[in-house]
């Protein structure tokens, strides 16, 4: 058991007791925002900034932290990486059962994904209200998940419907064609015929272009190299 806890847990300070849970500091947030505590923002900026950290109250992610800390604060990481490791499972196992076809489905997707979708333009836009993160590296690993969860999600929007040239043989065919169009390499052996999937592609192909340039270059800048070579002892 202590193997379990070393491995998942670390050495997360157990004494350490914040003073607001996750839903309270987001709510303080909110009210920071609109009070122009930490950023003179009017206009659309401040809407837009209000909006994104706004949407964080409606999606599953910020409960299950709040319920992850009344354990322990030390159970908040683990409980966001299960449940983002949860999120790139779902799609998959979506077309692996063929159960794009169960509209609840679909609906249940699209709204996890959807936070994910407005998750990554918050850390752009209102990044200055996340508390500092304790590892950058994490949180780029977190960020990678991220990208394989929106790439599979729109997979199976890809398999809705005949919008492609030809049939998707196997459940793969459409992680494939996801992959290869959020990339924009695009070899022609399957393309969208239909306005559905004509937009789902511009959709995918715009939000990954914002995703990789802006983001990634966003983490990577505050990442610091630690190791054993920095010590001019050893």
């Amino acid at each position: 058991m202590n193997f379990f806890k070393k491995l998942l847990l670390g050495n997360v300070a157990k004494n350490y007791n914040p003073k607001y849970n996750p839903i309270q500091k987001r709510i303080l947030n909110i009210k920071s925002i609109w009070n122009n505590d930490h950023q003179e923002d009017n206009g659309i900026e401040k809407i837009v900034r209000l909006f994104l950290s706004s949407t964080q109250l409606i999606f599953p992610g910020i409960y299950i932290k709040y319920l992850a800390s009344k354990k322990g604060y030390e159970y908040e990481d683990l409980a966001m990486d299960l449940y983002v490791l949860a999120k790139v499972i779902f799609p998959i196992l979506i077309l692996t059962h063929h159960l794009q076809y169960e509209p609840y489905i679909i609906y249940i997707l699209i709204y996890v994904v959807l936070e994910t979708v407005f998750y990554i333009p918050t850390l752009i836009f209102a990044s200055d209200l996340f508390s500092r993160p304790r590892s950058y590296k994490r949180s780029m690993l977190l960020l990678f998940f991220n990208y394989i969860e929106i790439v599979v999600s729109f997979a199976v929007l890809y398999t809705l419907g005949d919008n492609m040239n030809k049939p998707f043989v196997h459940w793969f065919d459409s992680i494939y064609f996801s992959v290869i169009s959020s990339i924009s390499i695009g070899y022609g052996d399957y393309y969208p015929i239909t306005t559905f999937g004509k937009v789902l592609v511009s959709l995918q192909a715009m939000f990954f272009l914002s995703f990789v340039i802006l983001f990634l270059n966003f983490f990577s800048t505050k990442i610091k190299s630690k190791g054993y070579f920095d010590d001019d002892t050893i």
